[in-house]
């Protein structure tokens, strides 16, 4: 028999530990499934310096070990393990794991996004020790460094007119001769004298995961097969960010890329189902915004949960 619960939170970065805090705070006992990659993107995160409250910095792994116990403190419950599948059509709402199956009132959706990465062994080594996602999070620690960015988008052209303002050369790597971004933004990138450009060129290896730092990289030309070894503090991986949201297909409304669609705050296309955070931001992107969403979609819930009879809104 699944057990029954107010709430029920899918995912435990930012905007799922703060959905927590204020859930419990609320007395809903809210139950976090934390997911195979608990804690979100900060795991991968060293030095976080744009996190309001923390004027030193906090490492992107101790904000989430506080995150979480804050709302342990109030009566959240965390179980470790990953949802493998959600039924939004069962009244109460079904949630299942490989272990168990809860009955839901309300889900607080808060899976994210993940960055698409090149693949490289090296990437995943270096993440938070020169290889980074995201300019705006990362793009200070670089200040008068040369830097690389990767991609073709409008993504990566905005990181690297952005990236110009801290390092004193911006390499952009794409792996085709012509960039998928809008005119405009080629354009301003193009007039931007500190990017130097290497098109129809693929990043074959970064360097040096046995000083635990990244010193450059090697680029591969697709034409003539010439590798160059080009030395650069940090790697900027803009090649997009896929949301965490299988779960759902066919279930709740989402937009041409994947992101679900909310209205009036935190709400979906199904009543008494909220989405915070990345999965539901393609723009922000930051911490300090999937917590805030959090917060509105716990707000949210306890809204929907006191709407709904006394019988049916208490555990």
């Amino acid at each position: 028999m699944p057990a029954n619960r107010n709430v029920v939170i899918i995912g435990s970065g930012p905007a799922g530990l703060t959905a927590a805090l204020y859930t419990a705070r609320a007395n809903l006992q809210p139950l976090i499934i934390e997911g195979i990659e608990a804690g979100g993107q900060l795991m991968l995160t060293t030095m976080v310096e744009n996190y309001p409250g923390y004027r030193d910095g906090i490492m992107g792994p101790d904000l989430m070990a506080e995150m979480r116990a804050q709302s342990e403190k109030f009566g959240a419950t965390m179980i470790h393990g990953n949802v493998t599948s959600v039924d939004l059509c069962a009244k109460p709402f079904l949630v299942t794991t490989s272990d168990a199956e809860f009955n839901a009132k309300t889900i607080i959706i808060a899976t994210g996004a993940s960055a698409r990465l090149l693949g490289l062994p090296s990437e995943r080594t270096l993440m938070g020790r020169g290889v980074s996602t995201c300019a705006t999070c990362d793009g200070y620690f670089f200040r008068g460094q040369e830097i690389a960015v990767v991609g073709g988008g409008d993504s990566a052209m905005e990181e690297a007119v952005f990236l110009t303002r801290f390092a004193t050369k911006v390499t952009l790597v794409h792996r085709r001769d012509t960039l998928r971004a809008s005119k405009i933004m080629q354009d301003k990138a193009r007039a931007n004298q500190k990017i130097a450009w290497m098109l129809d060129s693929e990043v074959e290896e970064i360097n040096d995961t046995g000083r635990g730092e990244v010193t450059s990289m090697v680029v591969r030309h697709n034409k003539t097969a010439v590798r160059t070894r080009v030395p650069v503090s940090g790697v900027f991986v803009a090649i997009g960010h896929t949301p965490n949201t299988s779960l759902f297909r066919g279930q709740l409304e989402v937009d041409a890329n994947g992101y679900i669609i909310t209205h009036d705050g935190s709400k979906t296309s199904i009543p008494g189902v909220f989405a915070c955070g990345d999965v539901q931001d393609h723009i922000y992107r930051q911490a300090v915004t999937a917590a805030g969403s959090g917060c509105m979609a716990a707000i949210d819930a306890e809204h929907f949960l006191e709407n709904i009879p006394e019988h049916l809104a208490t555990v």
